[in-house]
């Protein structure tokens, strides 16, 4: 190589696999072994002799010199002894044993077709053997150098040492692969150098292995091979014939360049698993190709009709031969399909323009259609049923396995029916297999004779999942809204009776001292009077037919009232917390009922955690575009208030948690709940416009009430008021609340027109009127009435109910206007004022006063009414 230093150039210009047995007569350099040091038994008997003559020179030492010619003798040994110790410790002497080195591991290493080098850190050369010495070309074992400086001045090497020098430096194993260029006409060298420590003891630590090999002729077989591969590439990329593979996951894991071609794809933006197996095949037909069963260890090929389709979205008419190998764990492994072009036609061939439209119209068509055997075995399909039954089929892909197991017996009858010829075949209708609920209708019709394939019978299946669900839901709210009118009419039908029942007690404890002894049965049976009334109202709140008096609130404030009263209900075991969301849209609810939703939420979760819990009562704005996140069926895109009442009580079965809205339903035990709490709940938020679902899992249950978002207009500036002032916010509709807060003196005059449909009722109104002072006539309904007036003349004041037989309350209103503009009225009903007000003019004047009413509302309702 050109500006190497002869040193360099030495090993580059060497065979690249030298027959070692030219170098047989190098011997290995090996500094350990250069001063040997072997024992001597001529040294030893030279020890032995020199102690023997130490010792004999006791007898010609007299007596008197004797003791300091021993001293002097032990000194002389102790001195030697000590040296020799020194020695010992510098590497000086060294003990020598005759298992001082393995002459065969020696022999091995010596002439090992890799060439072994051994250094310390500092790179001086402890080691090398023969093979080592070829291949840097050294003179003789003064030529000994280590790796760093064979290779020094190369810049196509240097980077490899210098990471393997570091590696040997903090005592890593590390391998390189370098090539090293001749400086003759010769081709070059790959060298495979490695490196590790010489052992894990800490002298061995210090000292590194090099090893080299020639790996030219190995490299060279690579890029043989690696050739061979790229013309086998080059010859499939541009084959006549598309070519792709897909993983079991769907993703394309290789694509020709012809089918790219076919289908407008750049290979060069086609990396590993960017495209998708969906990307290419039209429709649902990639399910055709990820669902196949097969035995482990086979290898199955499938032969397709179906569309591909371009980057664009144009399909193109191909057959696959599909050909996919499973394992011995029975998943599927990459597949190798090969791609048959049947677009190109120069319309010569009907037959093939013939099979493309029919293969367009089979794997295309809505309907999942499958061929089977006398036993169900599935033996073609189209990727409608594969898209639809993927994994619910086993390995004998018998039809039967997507069947519920209650529904088997009715499909497998009708294939055998199939199988016999039969036609007419009734459709059957089951519940498919799996944890999720789906239905399906199949429809089995035969073939007009047993095939090869054992083809007995077609199957065509439609799903009929959302059919189901959607008449289920239709069927829900139908038996919602008829229970909601039973109760509505039940509850006016009890409003009468209770009316009576509240107004005969007023008379009775007016006319009883709070002395006498029947004084106390009165007030009780008022008592339940009034419980009564309050189960009344709770059914029109779930008939939606209550009178409401919506105003509009901010829900923070509200909720903040009404947590001291929560405290209260839920006790001591279960903890409270409420979280206010931020900048809360206005609402426009009934302050009282929507207290009331919150009051039966609150009541049924302490009734959930008998041992205590958590309530959780949560408030947020849910934007229109956020809805979507909660997936509840009828609610529609707004903007709403979400009010959150979470518990972490028993929760709710799933198997009921559909019917906890239904009036009369409850879990409880009997005499501890009316079965009324959650159904007020529902129709209080349903007459506000609002929504509300349940969620539920143990541990876990969540109510959200979804309240629309109000926006006020300019005329509305009175009704943005505080909870505080919503007493004043009636209208021309006088609550009982308020008339309760009158003047005590109820007596007055005038004429009332009573006009009652329920005779006793009537007349216990009528009664309780004349003894306030003022003169009642009487009418049994509207026509009535008419003629009372006619007869009479003009009265002070119409007191009348709202349902009643010929002609009722709202059409009584219009002839008496007619009549008198200027009449005064004052409607009573069991019903709410909305179920009767859209019958009236607008800006029309009145008062209302929801059944079932004391004596006392009564007549502040009527003197109120005459005073205006």
């Amino acid at each position: 190589m050109a500006g190497q230093d002869p040193a360099t150039q030495e090993p580059a210009t060497q065979e690249p696999a030298r027959d070692r047995s030219e170098g047989q007569g190098r011997q290995a350099f090996d500094k350990t072994q250069s001063a040997p040091r072997s024992g001597s038994i001529g040294l030893v008997l030279l020890v032995a002799l020199a102690l023997v003559g130490a010792a004999a020179g006791l007898i010609y030492v007299g007596r008197a010199y004797a003791e300091t010619y021993m001293m002097a003798l032990l000194a002389a040994l102790g001195t030697v002894g000590v040296f020799a110790l020194f020695a010992m410790a510098s590497g000086i002497m060294r003990l020598t044993s005759k298992e001082h080195g393995n002459p065969l591991l020696k022999a091995v290493v010596d002439n090992a077709f890799d060439g072994i080098l051994v250094t310390d850190q500092s790179g001086r050369v402890f080691y090398a053997n023969a093979t080592y010495l070829d291949l840097i070309g050294a003179a003789d074992n003064n030529d000994v150098r280590p790796i760093e400086q064979v290779f020094i001045g190369d810049p196509d090497v240097s980077e490899s040492i210098y990471r393997l020098l570091k590696a040997a430096r903090e005592g890593r194993r590390l391998q390189e692969e370098v090539r090293i260029a001749s400086a003759t006409a010769e081709s070059a060298r790959w060298l495979r150098l490695r490196v590790r420590p010489l052992g894990t003891a800490k002298r061995d630590a210090r000292m590194t292995v090099w090893s080299i090999a020639d790996v030219t002729r190995e490299r060279e077989r690579q890029e043989n091979v690696f050739q061979e591969l790229q013309h086998a590439i080059d010859y499939l990329d541009h084959a006549p014939a598309g070519f792709f593979s897909v993983d079991a996951a769907g993703s394309i894991v290789y694509l020709n360049a012809t089918l790219a071609a076919w289908l407008d794809h750049d290979l060069a933006q086609v990396g590993a698993g960017s495209l998708k197996l969906t990307d290419i095949v039209a429709g649902e037909g990639a399910a055709l190709l990820t669902t196949l069963n097969a035995a482990p260890g086979e290898v199955k090929t499938e032969v397709l009709d179906l569309d591909l389709k371009t980057r664009g979205g144009k399909p193109v008419p191909v057959r696959l031969f599909h050909k996919v190998a499973f394992g011995a764990d029975g998943a599927a492994g990459v597949s190798r399909t090969l791609v048959l072009n049947r677009a190109r036609d120069d319309g010569t061939d009907p037959q093939r323009a013939a099979e493309v439209r029919f293969m367009r119209f089979f794997q295309n068509t809505p309907m999942a259609i499958a061929t089977v055997d006398k036993q169900g075995r599935i033996a073609r399909s189209n990727a409608r049923f594969a898209s639809a039954f993927e994994g619910m089929l086993n390995e004998g892909r018998s039809i039967l396995t997507v069947v519920a197991e209650r529904d088997r017996p009715a499909l497998e009858s009708a294939i055998r029916k199939a199988a016999e010829g039969q036609g007419d075949i009734a459709p059957v209708e089951s519940a498919l297999a799996g944890s999720h609920e789906r239905w399906a209708s199949f429809f089995v019709s035969a073939v007009e004779e047993e095939d090869r394939d054992g083809e007995a019978a077609i199957v065509y299946a439609l799903e009929t999942t959302a059919q189901r669900t959607l008449e289920n839901r239709v069927y829900q709210q139908q038996k919602m809204e008829s229970v909601g009118q039973l109760a509505g009419g039940i509850a006016h039908d009890f409003n009468n009776v209770l009316s009576a029942i509240m107004m005969a007690t007023d008379f009775l404890l007016n006319a009883h001292k709070p002395t006498d002894p029947s004084f106390q049965d009165i007030i009780q049976i008022k008592q339940n009077a009034n419980r009564a009334a309050a189960l009344v109202r709770q059914l029109l709140a779930f008939s939606r037919k209550q009178t409401l008096r919506p105003q509009v609130l901010d829900l923070g404030e509200t909720l903040s009232d009404l947590g001291m009263m929560l405290k209260r209900l839920i006790g001591e075991k279960v903890t409270l917390e409420v979280v206010h969301g931020r900048d809360l849209w206005p609402v426009k609810v009934d302050i009282s009922q929507f207290e009331q939703v919150i009051v039966n939420l609150a009541v049924n979760a302490r009734d959930a955690m008998p041992d205590g819990g958590k309530l959780l009562v949560r408030t947020a704005n849910v934007a229109a575009n956020e809805c979507a996140k909660f997936a509840y069926k009828g609610m529609p895109s707004a903007d709403y208030v979400l009010v959150e009442v979470t518990d972490s009580g028993t929760g709710i079965p799933a198997d009921i948690i559909d019917k906890i809205f239904e009036p009369f339903f409850s879990t409880k035990d009997v005499g501890k709940g009316t079965g009324l709490g959650l159904s007020t709940v529902y129709g209080i938020v349903k007459q506000t416009g609002g929504f509300v679902y349940a969620d539920s899992k143990p541990g876990n249950t969540v109510f959200r009430i979804f309240l629309p978002r109000h926006v006020p207009g300019a005329e509305e500036a009175l009704a943005l008021l505080s909870p505080a002032d919503a007493p004043a916010i009636a209208g021309t509709m006088l609550a009982a609340e308020t008339m309760a807060k009158a003047a005590t003196d109820l007596t007055g005059h005038g004429i009332i027109l009573l006009v009652e449909d329920e005779e006793g009722l009537r007349a216990l109104n009528a009664r309780g009127l004349a003894s306030r002072g003022y003169t009642v006539l009487e009418a049994s309904n509207g026509v009535e009435a008419i003629e009372v007036l006619e007869k009479h003349g003009s009265v002070d004041l119409v007191v009348s109910d709202v349902v009643m037989p010929e002609m009722d309350g709202p059409t009584l209103l219009k002839e008496l206007r007619r009549r008198d503009p200027t009449v005064k009225i004052i409607f009573v009903s069991g019903y709410a004022e909305e179920a009767f007000s859209k019958n009236l003019a607008d800006q029309e004047r009145y008062a209302f006063l929801a059944k079932p009413f004391t004596l006392k509302q009564l007549v502040a309702v009527v003197k109120t009414a005459l005073a205006e």
